[in-house]
């Protein structure tokens, strides 16, 4: 799988901002998700185990939320980090603390997602699963991912 180069204005003056924002990300995952769309592309039966932690978190809201902070001390916590919607009002950052290889390999796990058509783009930062991505997601059992789980979300696993 290839993410689209970034085809922005490059004589802007706003580049700098749309790269601290990270909009060259954001729109290659944008593009990967309608061209899945677009395509009719069908899901594989087998998913990477970040891609199904990542279904597993979202099956009941659905929505996802692509963002970075450029202030965090830490490096991994100014990474592009998709963030997964579990309650009303309550965001998960999906990512693994001082772990860079394992946050960069969740976040692929979202990449596999939209390129598949299990995830949509909807507006800036906003993705939500797809009616196949629902229906995938209630079928992730607990059990293989339960490790994975328990890494990103530490002392919230068992709300999960």
């Amino acid at each position: 799988m290839t993410i689209p180069p970034y085809l922005g204005d490059h004589a802007s003056g706003n580049m700098w901002d749309d790269l601290g924002k990270g909009a060259p990300t954001i729109m290659a995952l944008a593009r990967l998700c309608g061209e899945a769309l677009g395509r009719s592309i069908t899901p594989p039966d087998t998913l990477s185990a970040e891609a199904c932690c990542l279904l597993y978190l979202s099956r009941e809201r659905g929505a996802f939320e692509v963002k970075a902070t450029d202030n965090a001390f830490d490096a991994i916590d100014r990474f592009l980090t998709v963030h997964v919607e579990i309650q009303e009002d309550e965001m998960l950052p999906i990512k693994i603390r001082g772990d860079a290889a394992a946050t960069s390999q969740l976040f692929a796990g979202f990449c596999e997602l939209c390129a598949c058509g299990l995830v949509m783009h909807h507006i800036y930062r906003d993705f939500s699963l797809t009616p196949a991505g629902f229906e995938r997601g209630q079928n992730i059992s607990r059990q293989p991912i339960e490790t994975l789980l328990e890494r990103i979300a530490g002392d919230q696993a068992e709300n999960l």
